[in-house]
């Protein structure tokens, strides 16, 4: 424990705080995801789902069903929750709970902006937007033809308004710079949170920051591994790296020249804490990467539970919520095309 939480946090917030522990109660365990991976179809998966807490989302939804219909109810409780959260929240907790969503914002922005460079309809791609991030004038992104315009006219009013000073270009919009803009935003926000957690103190900083931390280092693996082989420079690379974490600053310079998997895999295990994750891939099956770093997260995620009077439970909930509805996605999806040998390759079990 760390600080005086203990004597004033119940005041505000111990109430959110025993909702949310009381949430985690209803996540889905070892033994849920054994009965869905032997269902035979989505029906199937329907009737186990039933008798969980998704149960009321599901039980009126007719037959066939299709993993999108069951993605979408299961996120619909993740979002009544969140509204559930926010509504009660007082500062600074929901400014804490809004930094959360703004994630989901960023990949939204990129979902319309890059939708629309491929012509697709707008109203499809307001569909598949994640609920949590959207925002009053999000439709109108799709008629802005660079950066610059992409600020002026839309989203100089929302919160990612700050972030956007780094990626303000001229350029056209393509698929590189979207890319680029992607990882510059988050970028930002990650950074912004990150101190945001810092002036919380107590242990919401330390539990957070940990978390964070973990989530950059995270990117700056994926930008490395994703950006080798095409024009992206060395120094355009550094710069999309988060300036905190375990690897800022010395691990940064070596992840920005790496040329190969093999190459970020040898800067990786020179730090403890990722050896174990690249301990359990062999070389060359870097596919299996994201499951390994989405398991070390979910422990990560697990254990914040385990002290109390800190924001940290808020985030860790939502989290494991959406590697949960990942985790059903990827089974619906094994089930539907009869690929259930396949099943287990993404499933990352939370208790």
């Amino acid at each position: 424990m760390y600080g005086w939480e203990m004597l004033s946090f119940n005041i505000h917030d111990g109430f959110l705080e025993a909702i949310v522990r009381g949430n985690r109660s209803g996540l889905l365990t070892a033994a849920d995801y054994n009965n869905l991976c032997q269902c035979e179809n989505l029906d199937d998966v329907k009737m186990h789902l039933t008798a969980t807490e998704y149960g009321p989302y599901l039980q009126n939804e007719p037959s066939p069903l299709h993993t999108t219909t069951i993605v979408e109810k299961c996120t619909l409780k993740l979002v009544d929750e969140y509204k559930h959260m926010i509504c009660q929240a007082t500062e600074p907790l929901s400014t804490f709970l809004q930094y959360i969503t703004y994630g989901h914002m960023i990949d939204n922005v990129v979902l319309i902006v890059t939708g629309t460079l491929h012509e697709r309809d707008v109203n499809e791609l307001l569909e598949k937007c994640h609920p949590l991030g959207m925002f009053d004038s999000i439709a109108s992104l799709a008629v802005a033809q660079n950066m610059r315009e992409l600020y002026r006219l839309v989203l100089v009013d929302t919160p990612l308004a700050p972030y956007f000073s780094e990626c303000i270009t001229s350029e056209d919009l393509d698929d590189m710079n979207i890319e680029i803009m992607r990882n510059t935003l988050y970028k930002a926000y990650l950074e912004d949170f990150y101190k945001f957690c810092e002036k919380l103190g107590g242990a919401t900083a330390e539990i957070m920051c940990d978390l964070l931390s973990f989530e950059a280092d995270r990117r700056a693996v994926n930008i490395t591994i994703n950006s080798i082989g095409t024009e992206l420079t060395r120094d355009d690379r550094r710069k999309l790296y988060s300036n905190f974490g375990l690897l800022y600053p010395y691990g940064h310079e070596e992840l920005a020249v790496c040329e190969d998997v093999d190459q970020v895999r040898g800067v990786m295990e020179k730090y403890p804490p990722y050896q174990a994750i690249f301990a359990k891939i062999s070389y060359g099956e870097s596919q299996m990467l994201d499951k390994a770093f989405y398991e070390e997260e979910v422990r990560r995620l697990c254990l914040s539970f385990e002290q109390q009077f800190h924001y940290a439970v808020f985030f860790a909930y939502i989290r494991l919520r959406e590697q949960e509805i990942r985790n059903l996605m990827w089974i619906s999806e094994c089930v539907a095309q009869n690929q259930k040998n396949r099943v287990h390759d993404s499933v990352v079990f939370i208790f």
